[in-house]
């Protein structure tokens, strides 16, 4: 049978979408675009305590334009959990998505492709799989694609090319395979060039054992052809960069070389900058010629607030710089985080503690200048398969010696003590020698102790003391409690959060033996010494992950107990079990007379 056009099942069928059609058009005209985006982001669950969706600017780790979209999230570090919503996708005045270390799974949602505004993109140190979707393209925005320490596959599309003003990529220690696509229309800093191939530095391919080096094909020559010859783009920046710090030497040798630190001279714009000078020739204009005003082919990592930078100064001697983005510089919060660590780093000395050779608070850049760590953070020595066997026991039970002698010095020999407050595996650093140092103490607090000591919730999500989630008395039994999370996640080679979620019911970790839970990358143990120093090490940690405050031993005494003759273990160390370590039951040491005080 043939319907026509006029049949009154055709007509109805047609009636009934057309007003589908309106009722949807009506209900999309009555929410309003900042409605929509605030509809969008909760759904992600992670505001879901927030109701009145109009304050949305107000959020934790959301910033607006004036107009009130939404152009920055900032949650690395919160460990989240779960997929990347695809709400995000729809976020149109989006510029800086920022979820690294926040345990993320799942592919990466299409909508991202939405992000037209998007310039900053961190999804590093998470779990996520799947491909690099080739929609990646679409981003025309992107500055910065950090992509590193998860566990996408496949090859990398070669749409990555489209994005002409890239100047940072990380896509390190992932599982992807086939061929590195051409990126010569990329700002990426190529740094040799022979016949097909070519280098990029820093190498944002490291880890990737299924990559080849680079492609072969008539896409790669015909993008070559166009360009100008590789040895003018090599050498001309280098040649600007010897020029500048040739002038650097000539123009600020007039400053005396000395190891204190230069008084704050105000700038013609009333801003300070204080540098401890290596051989008197360190200034302002040396850091921004080392780093070409902080270009992102110099960024190695981003913190919690601000992005860390690689510089060789004109002297020779590399530092490491913390630098305020724009819009963090613009926020109050982090301001005061900023100054902050100036404050106690510029008081406090300690072998194990990240020394500040200088800072600058000026109206253009605001940055803190640090000793660089060769090793970066014990967070990614762990998770490096390489490193993390070169880091053996020994050496392990020597990161931890140093965590506790830089909190003892913090909480026992500085006046007033002070409180790190965000102690975590990304707040402690490795030099080449695999020496400790730790830092990042923007959210230290010196402890008044005549007063309660409230104040806000700060840290690290995995770490904080469980007791802050129902008071805000703030003392150094909270850094106590996130050193035992760090040395059980050194000796574990991953965060303990399986540990940690039995400790309100001790009695499941008597079927779980440390044997167990020790990191089985490396060798299994043969040395006597090694496994009484491993029994110790956990039964102290055991002890200051105690759900009662009162009851953690203070930093003094930790280090303390490293001090202490230890006995032979009694037991074989595959029988000692968690619930053990837990109640001290190994007696690691024979008695107070065999401490070393």
């Amino acid at each position: 049978m043939v319907l026509s056009f006029t049949h009154p099942i055709i007509m109805g069928v047609l009636w009934a979408t057309i007003l589908v059609s309106i009722a949807t058009s009506m209900s999309t005209a009555e929410q309003s675009p900042l409605e929509f985006e605030a509809k969008a982001v909760l759904e992600s669950g992670w505001w879901s305590g927030y109701h009145n969706i109009s304050q949305r600017c107000e959020w934790h780790g959301i910033s607006c334009n004036p107009a009130g979209s939404i152009t920055k999230i900032d949650l690395s570090d919160r460990r989240l959990g779960g997929k990347i919503p695809p709400g995000i996708g729809y976020l149109s005045a989006l510029e800086y998505l920022g979820l690294s270390n926040c345990d993320l799974s799942g592919e990466l949602p299409p909508p991202l492709c939405n992000l037209e505004a998007l310039f900053a993109l961190f999804l590093s140190q998470n779990r996520l799989i799947g491909s690099i979707p080739s929609y990646i393209g679409n981003l025309e925005a992107l500055e910065s694609l950090d992509l590193s320490q998860n566990r996408l596959n496949g090859s990398i599309p070669s749409q990555i090319a489209m994005l002409y003003r890239l100047s940072y990529l990380n896509l390190t220690f992932n599982q992807l395979s086939g061929y590195v696509p051409n990126l010569y229309a990329t700002k990426l800093l190529i740094v040799d060039n022979s016949n097909d191939c070519y280098t990029i530095y820093p190498d944002p391919f490291q880890g990737n054992k299924g990559l080849s080096p680079c492609m072969n094909s008539s896409v790669t020559n015909n993008a070559k052809n166009n360009k100008s010859p590789p040895y003018i783009e090599i050498c001309l920046p280098i040649a600007i960069f010897s020029t500048f710090s040739i002038l650097g030497c000539l123009f600020f040798s007039r400053f005396k070389a000395n190891n204190k630190p230069v008084g704050g001279r105000p700038t013609k714009n009333g801003d300070i900058c204080s540098i401890w000078n290596y051989d008197g020739k360190i200034a302002y204009e040396d850091i921004i010629a080392a780093t070409e005003d902080f270009d992102f082919r110099y960024c190695i990592g981003v913190g919690g607030y601000g992005s860390v930078y690689r510089a060789q100064l004109p002297c020779g001697k590399v530092v490491a710089l913390k630098k305020l983005h724009r819009l963090e510089a613009e926020n109050p919060a982090f301001d005061k985080s900023f100054r902050n660590e100036i404050k106690f780093l510029t008081e406090i000395r300690h072998r194990n503690i990240v020394k500040l050779h200088g800072f600058c608070l000026h109206r253009r850049s605001m940055f803190l200048i640090y000793e660089y760590m060769e090793k970066g953070s014990l967070f990614y020595n762990l998770r490096d398969e390489v490193e993390a066997v070169e880091m053996d026991w020994t050496k392990r039970i020597e990161i931890i010696k140093g965590m506790a002698h830089a909190l003892c010095y913090l909480h026992h020999d500085c006046t007033p003590p002070i409180v790190h407050r965000d102690i975590s595996s990304n707040n402690v650093l490795l030099n080449s020698s695999f020496q400790v140092f730790v830092a990042d103490f923007g959210t230290a607090r010196m402890l008044d102790l005549d007063s309660s000591n409230h104040t806000i919730l700060v840290g690290t999500r995995g770490y904080i003391a469980p007791e802050l989630a129902y008071t805000m008395n703030v003392n150094e039994k909270c850094d106590v409690y996130s050193f035992g999370v760090v040395t059980l996640e050194t000796l574990m080679g991953k965060h303990p959060e399986e540990v940690l979620s039995q400790l309100s019911s001790p009695s499941s970790l008597v079927s779980m033996k440390l044997i167990d839970v020790l990191d089985n990358r490396l060798p299994v143990l043969t040395s006597q010494l090694v496994a009484q120093n491993l029994v110790q090490v956990a039964t102290l940690a055991f002890a200051c992950l105690n759900q009662q405050p009162k009851l953690r031993p203070t930093m003094k005494e930790v280090c303390k107990e490293f001090l202490c003759r230890q006995t032979s273990l009694k037991v074989p160390l595959r029988m000692i079990s968690l619930f053990q370590l837990m109640n001290n039951e190994m007696h690691i040491r024979e008695s107070s007379e065999t401490c070393r005080v």
